[in-house]
């Protein structure tokens, strides 16, 4: 894993890279050719990386699947950052561009590794739904939404490419970049719970001795989430492009993070003899 984590890193590093060429050079910062992309593509897959190496240890995968599963994860995260980087550097776009035979096959290389990633999510989510022994149920429910949210962002990605593409084989790539860029905001804001839910249900696990605590702080995130999720993905089906895709991530990391805490200092404020009472109710651990 020490690899994949350097991979991640790496990463993040190429987008805070692009990002200082962006403030070097000027240029557009939206559209189908611009720094923005570069830039946004190895923050979501340097994260997403470093995110999946953390928490595949905590699912039902036997050691030759799971190093499967990473590998292709991983190996599918530089080829989009790379390929995208590459067609910044050229001033040309990277999706849905069939100008020449070399945009072609970049096109074509960026859609097979979204199959890549899709085909890798939606297996790490049908483990999430096995218990591990040993990981504790707040830690489940963390991942099993956060997987959920994510392959639904994957879904929405191939949603964007399928739109995009059919738009292109019409002779309107323009058309294309429009409507598949309309739903950014929805596949920016499921991208992350799978990062943000089991980082949630880390923290309480340190601050909470109480389990039952913890799944309420859990849940309490993973219902703020999913409403914040909702209500983007419903805006931009509709058309609403009002809110980026940064913006979107931002807030429902930081309603999250808002629930979290207090749902934290309700349960530290719980006094002991409340405890007391709860344990000698004799209610079964919710599983």
């Amino acid at each position: 894993m020490r690899t994949v984590r350097a991979t991640g890193l790496l990463l993040l590093a190429s987008a805070g890279f692009h990002f200082a060429v962006f403030l070097v050079l000027g240029g557009p910062w939206e559209g189908p050719v611009s720094w923005r992309k570069p830039v946004t593509f190895g923050v979501s897959f340097g994260l997403s990386v470093l995110t999946i190496a953390w928490i595949v240890d905590l699912l039902h995968l036997r050691g030759r699947l799971r190093a499967v599963l990473v590998g292709a994860f991983t190996s599918a995260s530089v080829l989009e950052v790379a390929l995208t980087s590459l067609q910044a550097w050229r001033g040309v776009p990277s999706h849905f561009n069939e100008e020449t035979g070399f945009d072609t096959l970049v096109t074509r290389m960026l859609a097979f590794g979204g199959m890549v990633l899709i085909l890798t999510v939606l297996t790490l989510t049908a483990a999430s739904l096995r218990a591990r022994p040993g990981v504790a149920p707040s830690m489940r429910e963390a991942l099993r939404a956060g997987l959920l949210a994510l392959s639904a962002s994957m879904a929405i990605g191939g949603v964007m490419i399928a739109t995009g593409m059919a738009r292109v084989n019409a002779g309107e790539p323009d058309l294309a970049y429009a409507l598949a860029g309309s739903l950014r905001p929805a596949h920016a804001v499921t991208m992350h719970a799978v990062l943000l839910l089991p980082a949630l249900a880390w923290l309480a696990a340190r601050t909470l001795p109480d389990e039952r605590a913890r799944l309420r702080v859990v849940r309490a995130g993973i219902a703020v989430y999913a409403a914040v999720a909702a209500a983007v993905t419903a805006l931009a089906a509709t058309g609403v492009t009002a809110v980026g895709p940064g913006t979107a991530a931002m807030a429902a990391a930081g309603l999250v993070t808002t629930a979290g805490l207090a749902a934290l200092a309700a349960g530290a404020l719980r006094t002991p003899a409340e405890g007391d009472r709860e344990r000698a109710s004799g209610d079964a651990l919710p599983r």
